[in-house]
This record gives structure tokens, sequence and C-alpha cells, in this order.
């Protein structure tokens, strides 16, 4: 695969631990706000999207937007609205204005709090209090010294707020927050004493509000936790409805299976690592696993390995089997799916379950399957996973408060230094867009303090929070702030036109500020449009004497130049190209595959065998997450998505997925461990393997292969006549098979 071999590291592990941020790779989370939502929280269609070999399923083409109305949180908006609403009130009453600065600290605060265990959380919010009120008070020093000192410094500042993204979502959501601290400290300068009272009051307003959040008004520290696993739950569910409406099918079609492929299980793959991070953040923070703790480490290895079965009963499925294996699979996945959707509402609620009842239901679930050894092989597993998932068992002999799994935690310096150290390339997305936030921010900043105004560090905010590490993401989330800040700008100015008293504005930020905390997780653009009103009156309230459609037009105006600035930046400076991404993706998929080929066909039976095949399914899984991501955002930049790479990256990706596929079957099927076919069982992988390598195509045996592996071996053949056609016709020779494979490599120009 010629065409992969350009700056490629082909060690780079697909799968690290939980705790360290992968080097090269802008976090799974990205947003350019405190606030920004992970995709893991976008809305999925319930029907999975069509596709085919040519062309991928929409789910890779659409912008990852939408509404979700389920993560709506009224009690973190309420909460968010007291922190500063109470100094405000406060500020009303004995009008001294280093309180504005303390409400405005408190408020800045809640938009680092994105949740998660409480010990990263207290370090998060009390550093950014302490780090905020020394960068505003430095600053502000610094600001009558001149453009020649002010701007090198605010650029190293801007670059140190971009890269810390490297270490997780809560130090991007602190980053990017300390960014508009700075931008607004530029806006005058202090003298020494008022950069004392501001750094204090900037301390006392974030300190206030990490106490509010973590001790006094403290809510349910497992919650977050439980909700994740809730809805690994309820997207097993989805999954299992779609293969349900997919068995209904009088002819089974492969476009229909392609899409649901990619819209449910990677659906599924990534809210299962959301929620294992979550989860093992949480017992890490406490140092000993708690028996709540436990229960959600169980349910959600349970739900994995019924991903893993539903797969093999997908590939049963879309195999063309004869009619009585389709309505067996039918009568079982209509049975699951209740199951799935009432364990998922218990585990979001917390609420208990009448084991006795479920208990009947889950036993029926698998009844009747007798005739169909493979699949009532796998009916079986899955139902004895969902009879864990309700019981809320422990494993045996697990006791709560034991040591985590892997006996440590992590130390400061993996923590800590080593993604600042793996990231410090420029082949790392996250040292690119840090620079790139940094150069494009210098001569923005120079304009702004030698043109100075009320409202121009609006440009500079905006550049900053809109710009992303990938172009994709930086267009879409341009789109997302200019539409919502013009739509809340035209709200806010019509509230400020009938807010004629101070206390009528504090009533209604409290209000706003209710709405848009509560809606901060649910869309970006939505958020933003909650945002605006609040920042219009915020600004009315501390800068007295605007015309609240001076602001308006002020703050929609600098949103929509920042916007642009950024979505050109991606393009001219330092600019990640996703053919290239889609290239480096598609060889590590390769390489995962491998690895699971070799796991599944290769290894002895026993205990060893089932853990090297649950964590390299694991790996393949995120693999495949992976490419689709690269293939989303080649889609969506100009041009890339005619790229002949793309292209047979396409074909590959929906390959990979049958292979993973038919891998699973084999892997739970009791053919698995027969020693048939053993020679095409080496070549399927090493052909793998020497597709991730470039290296030479192995002999393919002069064997039969077996009927476990006809499938198996086609869609490899598949796999190497679109990305080697050429040797592959070279090895095959010239008969009717190999003409046939050598068809669908012309199809799609080779890499």
């Amino acid at each position: 695969m010629a065409g992969l071999r350009r700056g490629v590291d082909p060690d780079r592990p697909s799968v690290v631990h939980a705790g360290a941020p992968r080097p090269h790779r802008s976090p799974r989370l990205p947003g350019p706000n405190p606030s920004a939502s992970s995709p893991g929280r976008t809305r999925r269609r319930r029907v999975a999207g069509r596709g085919s070999l040519a062309r991928p399923g929409a789910d890779l083409r659409r912008l990852p937007t939408g509404l979700d109305l389920r993560n709506v949180r009224l009690v973190e908006g309420v909460r968010a609205a007291f922190a500063f609403g109470v100094v405000i009130l406060i500020n009303i009453w004995v009008q001294w204005p280093p309180l504005l600065t303390m409400a405005l600290a408190a408020n800045l605060a809640c938009f680092c709090d994105n949740g998660g265990p409480m010990r990263v959380r207290l370090r998060v919010l009390t550093a950014f209090s302490l780090l905020g009120g020394l960068l505003w008070a430095g600053v502000g020093l610094l600001q009558p010294l001149g453009l020649l000192v002010v701007v090198p410094v605010s650029c190293a500042l801007i670059f140190a707020c971009s890269y810390v993204r490297v270490w997780s979502v809560q130090a991007q959501a602190a980053g990017n927050v300390l960014v508009v601290v700075l931008c607004i400290a530029l806006d005058r300068p202090l003298t020494l004493e008022q950069a004392g009272i501001v750094a204090l009051m900037f301390a006392a307003g974030g300190l206030w509000a990490t106490l509010l959040a973590l001790v006094i008004w403290r809510l349910h520290p497992y919650r977050p936790a439980h909700r994740a696993v809730a809805e690994v739950w309820h997207g097993l569910a989805r999954l299992c409805g779609d293969l349900e409406r997919l068995v209904a099918l009088t002819d089974p079609d492969a476009d229909a299976f392609d899409g649901h492929a990619r819209g449910h299980r990677r659906g599924v793959r990534a809210s299962i690592e959301a929620a294992r991070t979550m989860i093992l953040d949480l017992a890490r923070s406490r140092e000993r696993v708690s028996e709540r703790t436990a229960q959600a480490l169980l349910r959600l290895e349970s739900a994995e390995q019924i991903f893993s079965a539903l797969i093999a009963v997908a590939e049963l499925i879309e195999s063309r089997p004869p009619p009585s294996r389709r309505a067996l699979a039918k009568t079982f996945l209509r049975r699951l799916r209740p199951l799935l959707v009432t364990i998922a509402r218990a585990i979001r609620e917390d609420a208990s379950l009448d084991l006795g009842r479920l208990e009947h239901s889950i036993a029926r679930a698998a009844e009747g399957l007798s005739e169909d050894a493979t699949l009532a092989r796998l009916a079986d597993r899955i139902v004895g996973r969902v009879r864990i998932g309700a019981k809320l068992s422990t494993p045996e002999g697990y006791q709560p408060g034991s040591a985590l799994t892997d006996g440590r935690s992590l130390d400061r310096w993996t923590r800590y230094v080593e993604p600042l150290r793996q990231n410090f390339t420029l082949a790392s997305p996250n040292l690119r867009h840090a620079l790139r936030a940094t150069a494009v921010s210098a001569p923005a900043l120079a304009a702004t303090l030698t043109y100075a105004g009320a409202f121009t560090h609006w440009l500079v905010m905006t550049v900053v929070l809109t710009m992303q590490p990938f172009y994709a993401a930086t267009w879409q989330r341009a789109l997302e702030r200019i539409g919502g800040t013009v739509l809340g700008g035209l709200a806010g100015a019509v509230l400020a036109y009938y807010a004629t008293t101070p206390l009528v504005e504090a009533g209604l930020i409290l209000v706003l500020s209710v709405v848009g905390f509560a809606a901060r997780q649910i869309s970006y653009g939505f958020f933003v449009t909650c945002l605006t009103p609040l920042v219009v009156l915020l600004v009315e309230l501390l800068e007295p004497g605007h015309s609240s459609w001076e602001i308006v037009g002020m703050r929609a105006g600098f949103t929509v130049l920042g916007g642009l600035i950024a979505v050109a930046s991606c393009l001219v400076l330092w600019p990640i190209w996703e053919p290239d991404q889609v290239r480096q993706e598609l060889r590590r998929a390769l390489k995962a595959h491998a690895g699971f080929a070799e796991a599944v066909l290769l290894a002895a039976p026993g205990e060893a065998r089932e853990a090297a095949v649950s964590a390299r399914a694991r790996a393949a899984g995120l693999a495949l997450n992976d490419l689709e991501a690269a293939l989303s955002r080649a889609l969506q930049q100009p041009r890339a998505g005619g790229h002949p790479e793309v292209e047979a990256a396409m074909v590959a990706d929906a390959t990979l997925r049958r292979i993973s596929a038919r891998l699973t079957v084999l892997r739970h099927a009791p053919e698995a461990a027969a020693p048939e076919a053993q020679a095409w069982r080496t070549w399927i992988a090493a052909t793998l393997a020497a597709l991730s390598e470039d290296r030479p195509l192995p002999e393919r045996p002069d064997l039969d292969r077996g009927q476990s592996l006809t499938r198996l071996v086609s869609q490899v053949d598949l796999l190497s006549g679109t990305l080697r056609p050429g040797e592959l016709r070279a090895l095959e020779g010239t008969g009717p098979e190999a003409e046939a494979v050598a068809r669908a490599g012309r199809a799609v120009p080779a890499t």
C-alpha cells in the first residue's frame, strides 16, 4: 500500500491507558468553549444512515450537531446562577465595584466545571481561581508598557492556554476560560493596589463557586458515571432495534448493514469508552473502588460483552441466512430490546427493579433457539450478561474497597509531563492548534490594543475560542457561534430594552444563567444563543452607558470577523490535510485488525486467549472509530471527499467492519477453535499484517478454505484488491476469482 508510507508511525498504539491522553490527537470531545460537549453527547439517529462501498452513509458526511434534550441540567443551571447571582445582589446593596469582579469570576468558574470526579474538579477549579486572578492582575500591570511587551506576553499565555488541552477536557475548558480572562484584562491598565484587589476578588469568586459546587451544593458524584453507563445500554437497545428492522427485510441489503454498522457500532463503542474513562477517573480520584463504582464497572463490562455478541448476531443475519435463522433471530431481538431499555432506564434513574418479574422475561428471551446452535450460543451469552446487569452483581471474590485493577494510579510524570512531551511535535494537531492560535492572535491583539474600544477584546476571544485543531470542526463551530450570537443578540437587545433598573437586569441575568447553564450540554449553538443575551445584560450592568443595540451590533460584528479569521487560519497556517490523517488512521485500523485476527484464529484456547481477544477486539473497534472520524472530517473538507485515498479508505472501512464482525462470530462460535484450514487462518492474519506494514502479500494457500472461513477470506480478498490490486493479480493469476477481486480493486483508486 504505497500510498500509506508517507509520514506514518507504525508503532503508535491505538489504545492507551484511560488516564493518559493520546499523543498527536486532539481530545475526543473538543470544543472551543469551556462547556463544549463531547461527540458522545450528540444525539444519534434511531435509524442508521444508508451508505455503500463507494459512498459512505450520511453519518460520515453530516455535521455532528443536534439537540439532545436528555442532557438538560436544570439543577446545575440554578446552582451556577446562584453562584454569581448572590454576589451581584450584594453589590446592588453595598455598591462596591470589586464585587463585580468576584461575581464575574464565579460565573467563569462555573464554565470550567464540566463535572466528573470531585478531586479532579477541585484541582481544576482551584487552579483556575488562583491563576485567573494572577493573570488578570499581571496583565493589567503590564498593559501600560505598550505593544512590544504586552503582545508577546499575551501570545505566550494564549499558547499555554491552548496547549493544555492535551491533559484533559477539564484542562481544555479551564484554558479556554483563561483566554477570556486575558482578553478582559487587556481592557484597562491597573495600579499595584488595583491589581492586588483584582487578584484577591477574582480568587474569592472562583473559590466561592468551587465551595458551592463541591461542598455546599454538591450534586451526586456518581451520577455522571451512571448516566454514561445508562447511555451505553440505551445504545445497545437502539442497535438491537435496528437489527430487528434489518432482519425483517425480505432481501438483506448490504448498504443497510453498512449504515447500521457506522450509525450504531461506532456510537456504542464511543459511549463505552467515554463511560470507561469516567468510571476509572472516579475510582482513581478516590483511590479505592467503592461498591457503587464496582457496580458501574460490572454493568459496563456486561454491556461491552453484549455489544460484541450483537455484532456477531448482525453478521449471522447479514450472511443471507436461511429463513429459519432469520425468524429465530427476529424473535430473540424483539424479546431482548425491552430488557435493554428497562435496565438502561433503571441505571439512569437509579431505580430498583422487580427482579423476579424481570427474570422471567430474561429467561424467556433465549427460549426456542436450540435448533440453531450458533445463534443459541450467542443468545445464551447475551442473556447471561443481561442478567448480570439487572442484578447489579459483583464478580466472584470481589470485595468493595479493593485497589484498582491496574494496581496503581498514574504518577505525576505520566499524568502531566508525558502528554506535553508526546504532543510537542508538528505532527500533533494539538501543537499545531496552539501555534496557530498564537500566530493569529498576535496581529489581532496589536490591532485591538492600538484601536482600543469597549468591545474590541471580543475579536481575539472569538478567534481563539472558535479555532479547533481540525478545519472541519473549526468551520462548524464558526457557523454555530455566529448563528447563535446573532439570534441571541437580538433576544438580548429586546430584553435589555425592558430592563430599566439594575435589579431587573440582575433578575434577568439569573434567569438567563439558569437557562444557559442548564442547556450547555445539549448543543453548542443553542448554548451560545442562550449565552449571548446574558452577555448583553452583563455588559450593560458592568459597563453602563452603552446602548443594548450597540452591544449586540459590536458583538455580532466581532464574532463574524473572528469566525472568518479562525476558518481562514486553519487553511493557511500549519493545515492538517485530512487525506493524510485518513491514510494514517487506515494503517492503524489495519494493524489493529491484524492483531484481532491473530488472537481469534491462531491463539491457543484458554483464559489468556479470551483476554487477548477482548483487548484486541476493543483496539480494532477504537481504530475503526478513529478512521471514520477522519473520514467524516475529510468529507467535510473542500475537495478532500473525492481524493483517491479517501475513496479507497471508504471501501476499506466498510470491509474492515465486515471482517471485524466475522472475527467476532468466530470468537463466539464453536468452530472458532476447530483446526480446520489452518493454512488459511495463518494467511488471513499475515495478509492483514502485510497490508498495515507495506510488506509484500503472502502467498495464498492451495487448500480448501473451510466453510467457517469462506466469508472472511472473501472480505480479505476484497480489502487486498482495493489497496493492492496489482500485487494481488500477480499472486492469483487470471482465474475468475482473481478477475472478480481485480474488478473490485479497480472500482476505487488504490492508495
